[in-house]
């Protein structure tokens, strides 16, 4: 049955399409909410208190605040652009790059794709990493458990990534997003629960120890440490932030996942609010509370850089939930990708065979081109994840390249056209000075992480632990 007969049909509610002829959506804000969660309550958590060693309780306190509202605040324009013109009654856009053309045009649809796809790559090769350094973390809690902490627990990194790439390669068989909502909500637990863990440990520590040496502008100049070091340092530690809100590239697809009534914008404006909400509250918990505990010599990744050693068990639980929690958020930002390059090869060529058939095993729908593909893509991320095992400079370089053109220039743009701003009117004015900020953080967060990505790789000894 073709879209257009079922549109002109009219509908009951016991329907089983939309009104665009795919199967009728069912989703929710609150599965809208745990997608959210799942994509922004990521790696970028577990950085959060070496952040704050950079840059001390004022800018840290600032900067963390000044990301949420501004991520909020572009989000809730993007959410009107998932239908055009009108948000409520326009024309779907599936994802983000349809949202780009239908509002903007070719060229900026072009490159839309080019800084969304290749910024998801570069997470999900980013959560590769991260996950192998805790499956890593719980080897060595363990080893200190047994043989004290001045034991040599080294362990090298690289085989825990096959791991990960093994388990990825089987959930990435799951055929679209909309099918993602059960590993979402789990994925959305284990976020919680390690957050909370760290955020539990990091309060012990300060019971315990006191807090430790802290300073209103971060980790002081000294012979050891220059003024040159600690502008470095701040930049990566801006880009650090900017990942941790790094998820407006994958809202009009998450969008895409919702029942049309109530509106989709509607209910996604809710979601956004307390996806991000949930998510700033744990962002400053852990960030404050964990640079309280470590002061200015906290580690890049607070529950993998052995701040902490005990209880061993309540460290290990921490880290198998950041690498289940990682294993459903590398889906969620992967399948958009799957989906384009399926889409466009199904359109490129429609009478290929191997991309257009589906079989079934065991109830399981298989493509050979989609088996193909993804498999290929999760070998390669995993094979430039061994070779650049680097946390915190590979994350702030992430989000130096994510933040201003996704989160913030596109998402203003959109609305601008979708809303007919007027140019040079005051709300065009202020939204141009916005972004322009934007821009200039995100340069300055990338210089300083591409700095420290450099340093890293020339100090790097090939298959050594990294933490």
């Amino acid at each position: 049955m073709s879209s257009h007969s079922i549109a002109e049909r009219g509908y009951l509610p016991n329907e089983k399409f939309d009104d665009d002829g795919r199967v009728k959506r069912t989703g929710t804000w609150k599965s809208a909410s745990a997608h959210i969660i799942t994509a922004v309550i990521g790696s970028g958590v577990l950085s959060l208190a070496w952040c704050f060693a950079q840059l001390g309780w004022i800018a840290g306190t600032i900067t963390l605040a000044l990301f949420s509202v501004i991520t909020m605040f572009t989000s809730i324009l993007l959410t009107d652009c998932y239908r055009s013109p009108d948000p409520v009654t326009g024309k779907r856009n599936y994802t983000y790059m349809d949202a780009v053309k239908a509002n903007l045009g070719t060229l900026q649809y072009k490159l839309c794709g080019i800084a969304q796809y290749g910024v998801l790559t570069g997470i999900t090769i980013g959560y590769t990493t991260t996950t192998a350094i805790s499956m890593a973390a719980i080897n060595k809690s363990n080893c200190f458990h047994k043989h004290g902490h001045k034991a040599d627990c080294s362990v090298h990194n690289n085989s825990f990534m096959v791991i990960f790439a093994v388990i990825q390669i089987i959930l990435s068989q799951v055929p679209n997003f909309h099918k993602l909502s059960p590993l979402s909500v789990i994925a959305a637990i284990m976020s919680f629960t390690y957050s909370l863990i760290g955020i539990g440990l990091s309060i012990a520590k300060i019971i315990d120890e006191g807090i430790g040496e802290t300073s209103i502008t971060g980790r002081p100049i000294d012979k050891d440490f220059s003024g040159m070091e600690k502008m470095w340092k701040t930049f990566s530690a801006l880009g650090d932030v900017a990942f941790a809100y790094s998820f407006c590239f994958v809202l009009i697809e998450i969008q895409d996942t919702l029942k049309s009534s109530p509106p989709e914008n509607k209910q996604m404006k809710i979601a956004t609010a307390i996806g991000i909400t949930a998510s700033t509250v744990f962002y400053m918990l852990c960030g404050v509370l964990g640079y309280a505990a470590f002061g200015n010599d906290a580690p890049g990744n607070f529950l993998t850089g052995f701040g902490f050693y005990d209880p061993f068990w309540l460290i290990d639980i921490a880290n198998i939930c950041i690498v289940i929690h990682l294993l459903g958020a590398y889906q969620v930002l992967a399948q958009p990708f799957f989906g384009f390059v399926e889409n466009w090869s199904k359109k490129k060529w429609p009478q290929n065979k191997l991309i257009t058939n589906e079989f079934s095993i065991c109830g399981t729908d298989f493509n050979v081109f989609r088996l193909t593909w993804r498999t290929t893509y999760v070998i390669v991320t995993t094979i430039i994840a061994m070779i650049f095992p680097f946390f915190n400079d590979f994350v702030g370089l992430l989000g130096a390249g994510t933040f201003w053109p996704l989160s913030v220039y596109f998402p203003i743009e959109l609305y601008m056209s979708q809303a007919k701003i007027r140019k040079y009117s005051f709300t065009w004015i202020w939204m141009q000075i916005l972004s322009l900020a934007c821009l200039i953080v995100s340069l300055v967060a990338a210089v300083g992480s591409t700095r420290g990505l450099i340093t890293s790789v020339q100090s790097f000894e090939p298959f050594q632990s990294v933490s």
